[in-house]
C-alpha cells in the first residue's frame, strides 16, 4: 500500500497504463455519480486513454465536451448491463468483446453494480488487471471491493479507484458546460426575460415521484415570487408535466422533448434553481452548477443526495412502509429484521413531504 489517501489506503498504481477501460453503462443519474471517480482515474493517469463503456446517449453527451472520458464504446443491450433504447438494433456482444480486446486496456473497471453480470463481462476483455465490485453473487475481479447497498454512490467508486492507485481529488461531480450547450437552450428558449426556474416533476420510478399538484404550488409560488418557471420531462413523463402545467394556473413553461441532453445542461446551468425528484435530471443540474432542491426517499438519500449545503437541500421523506398495504419495506435490504421486505406497489413514497419545506429551501438558495 501507498500513503493513505483522504477516504482511506489506496493501492499500488499500475505501472505503464495507457488505455483504461471503464464500464458504467446505466442512467443518466447513475452516471453522474461516476464523474470524481473517473477524474482521479485521470489525475493518476494522465497520459491513458479513458474509455468509457456505455450507451448510445454517453456517446452522444462526451462528444466534443471536455472531461475525463476520451471516448466511448457502446456496450450492447444485455441483462445486468443495460437495456436497449427504442428502435435499436440487437448487437452481439461476442462481437463487442473481441472488438474491444482488440484495444489491448492494461486496466478493467467495474463501477457499474455488484458485478453478477458486469465482472464476466469485464473478465472477457483481456486487461492486464481487472478492479471493481463485488456482490455475494459475483465473481472477483484482481481488486475488489465488497458491494454495500448503502454507501453514498459517489464514495463507493471513489474508493474503487483507489484500489488502483487512483486517490480522490474530489467528491463533487462537475460536468464541464459547453458552448454548443447553451446555444441549443438558448435556441429552444429564447431571452429570459425573468430569472428561471426549473422543475422537474417525474421519475423513472414512480415511488419516487412527489404529487404534481405540490410542484405546481411550487410553481405558482415562484412564479408570484417573480421567476419564469420551466417544467422538464421526457417524453414518457409528458403526462406528469401536463398535470403540473394544469394545476399551477399560472404561466409556466412545459419542455418536453424540446431539449437533447447537452440543451437541458445548457438549461440547467443558467437556471437560478431546479427543484426535482431523486432522478437523473437532479444530480445533472447540480453537476453543471445550479442550485438544487431534491425531494427523496430516506434510503436514497443515504446513497445519492449531494453532502453539500451551500447550494443543495435535499428534503427528506421518512416513509419505510408501503402506503398501499402497510409492508415494512426495509427488510429487504435487512433480512435479519421482522417484516415482509418488498410489495408489489408502486404509489408514492415521499407524499409526506410538506409544500412548505421544499419553498423554503427554495427560497434561502435563491435568496442566497
Amino acid at each position: 500500500m501507498v500513503s493513505p489517501s483522504v477516504l482511506g489506503p489506496t493501492g499500488e498504481r499500475i505501472p505503464d497504463v495507457r488505455r483504461i477501460a471503464v464500464l458504467r453503462a446505466n442512467a443518466l443519474g447513475d452516471f453522474i455519480f461516476t464523474l470524481p471517480a473517473l477524474d482521479a482515474l485521470r489525475s493518476a493517469y494522465p497520459s491513458a486513454e479513458i474509455v468509457l463503456l456505455g450507451a448510445p446517449w454517453h456517446a452522444k453527451l462526451w462528444r466534443d465536451r471536455p472531461g475525463p472520458v476520451d471516448r466511448v464504446l457502446v456496450v450492447p443491450a444485455a441483462p445486468g448491463i443495460r437495456t436497449p433504447d427504442p428502435g435499436e438494433p440487437e448487437s452481439s456482444m461476442d462481437d463487442f468483446v473481441a472488438a474491444a480486446s482488440d484495444a489491448e486496456f492494461d486496466l478493467a473497471v467495474q463501477i457499474h453494480g455488484g458485478g453478477a453480470n458486469s465482472n464476466p463481462l469485464i473478465s472477457r476483455l483481456g486487461a492486464r488487471l481487472t478492479v471493481g465490485l463485488r456482490a455475494e453473487d459475483a465473481p472477483p475481479l484482481d481488486r475488489w471491493l465488497r458491494y454495500v447497498y448503502y454507501q453514498h454512490e459517489v464514495i463507493r467508486y471513489l474508493e474503487v479507484v483507489a484500489l488502483v492507485g487512483a486517490p480522490a481529488t474530489s467528491i463533487t461531480p462537475t460536468l464541464a458546460v459547453t458552448d454548443a450547450d447553451r446555444a441549443e437552450a438558448a435556441r429552444v428558449l429564447g431571452p429570459a426575460g425573468r430569472p428561471r426556474v426549473a422543475l422537474h416533476p417525474g421519475a423513472t420510478d414512480t415511488r419516487r415521484r412527489w404529487p404534481a399538484e405540490r410542484f405546481a404550488e411550487v410553481a405558482r409560488a415562484l412564479h408570484e415570487d417573480g421567476y419564469e418557471v420551466l417544467v422538464t420531462g421526457t417524453p414518457s413523463e409528458q403526462e406528469v408535466v401536463d398535470r403540473v402545467v394544469a394545476a399551477a394556473r399560472v404561466p409556466v413553461r412545459p419542455q418536453v422533448g424540446t431539449l437533447s441532453l447537452g440543451g437541458l445542461v445548457g438549461c440547467y446551468a443558467d437556471c437560478a434553481l431546479v427543484v426535482s425528484n431523486d432522478t437523473g435530471p437532479l444530480h445533472l443540474a447540480a453537476a453543471v452548477g445550479a442550485r438544487t432542491v431534491g425531494i427523496f426517499w430516506v434510503g436514497n438519500l443515504i446513497n445519492g443526495a449531494s453532502p453539500l449545503r451551500g447550494r443543495h437541500r435535499p428534503i427528506s421523506s421518512w416513509t419505510v412502509h408501503c402506503p398501499v398495504c402497510g409492508v415494512d419495506c426495509t427488510p429487504g435490504i435487512y433480512p435479519h429484521r421482522p417484516g415482509d421486505g418488498e410489495c408489489p406497489h408502486r404509489d408514492s413514497f415521499v407524499t409526506d413531504v410538506p409544500v412548505v419545506e421544499v419553498l423554503e429551501a427554495a427560497r434561502e438558495l435563491l435568496a442566497g
